[in-house]
């Protein structure tokens, strides 16, 4: 029964956090088990384009290091922020969720490339945090009971919190740097005097991940009226007047 209820709560997850957490978890079980290596996952910009390791481009963002409270710390922060923003301002639109992921992916990359950044996990979570509290301004939180602060001002206390821990906040900066790229040109700009929407999700997404939309004016025949016969009142006619 609790494997079953485990298995029900798991499938209950929206498909885009299901499928990147779960992504992370078997990636770091794998090197934990010596199935891999960080070697093979890393960022590498001269094995991607000359020995075509293309897997580096996904794999540098799955590798959050070996367990430990870093990790679950990551975890923890990565799957509740995803489902929030999945379940919360991109409910119904997962191509649009999928496209963002894309969007930032990519310009981390682009980054990458002229930075030694060897895995953009921290930096991919800390964008989704960005734009999750950009998007819940008013809402309270609260730090391991010590800090009291509106959403905001989340991204920079994960920051301080990382600083403390002695790891370096060039990785943060470059999420938070992309999640506000994002949140402006998505939306800021489009509102702003002679603004207009810039990253609209291409159609292939749109036919893959989200179901279409049902015709608010199809208003069916009842079933025993599917063939008019000769004679019969046009059911949408209006009665004369």
């Amino acid at each position: 029964m609790a494997y079953a209820g485990l298995a029900q709560e798991y499938l209950g997850v929206p498909a885009v956090t299901r499928a990147y957490t779960t992504a992370c978890v078997i990636t770091t079980a794998a090197v934990q088990l010596e199935l891999l290596t960080p070697f093979q996952l890393y960022f590498n910009p001269d094995l991607i384009f000359r020995k075509l390791q293309v897997w580096r481009l996904v794999t540098n963002f799955l590798f959050f290091g070996p367990l430990g409270f870093s990790f679950f710390f990551n975890m923890i922060f990565l799957y509740r922020y995803c489902r929030m923003l999945e379940e919360g301002s991109f409910r119904g639109r997962t191509a649009d969720f999928v496209f963002m992921f894309l969007f930032g992916g990519f310009l981390m990359t682009l980054f990458g490339l002229f930075a030694s950044l060897f895995f953009l996990g921290q930096a991919f979570t800390i964008m989704l945090v960005y734009v999750w509290s950009r998007r819940n301004p008013y809402i309270r939180m609260n730090f391991f009971g010590l800090l009291n602060f509106q959403a905001p001002f989340l991204p920079w206390v994960l920051m301080g919190f990382s600083l403390l821990l002695g790891n370096s906040i060039i990785i943060d900066l470059l999420g938070i740097a992309v999640g506000h790229i994002y949140y402006f040109l998505e939306d800021v700009f489009p509102n702003q005097p002679g603004g207009k929407k810039l990253l609209l999700t291409p159609s292939f997404l749109k036919m893959v991940f989200d179901t279409p939309e049902e015709d608010p004016n199809y208003n069916p025949l009842p079933e025993d009226h599917l063939e008019n016969q000769p004679g019969d009142q046009d059911l949408n006619q209006q009665p004369p007047q």
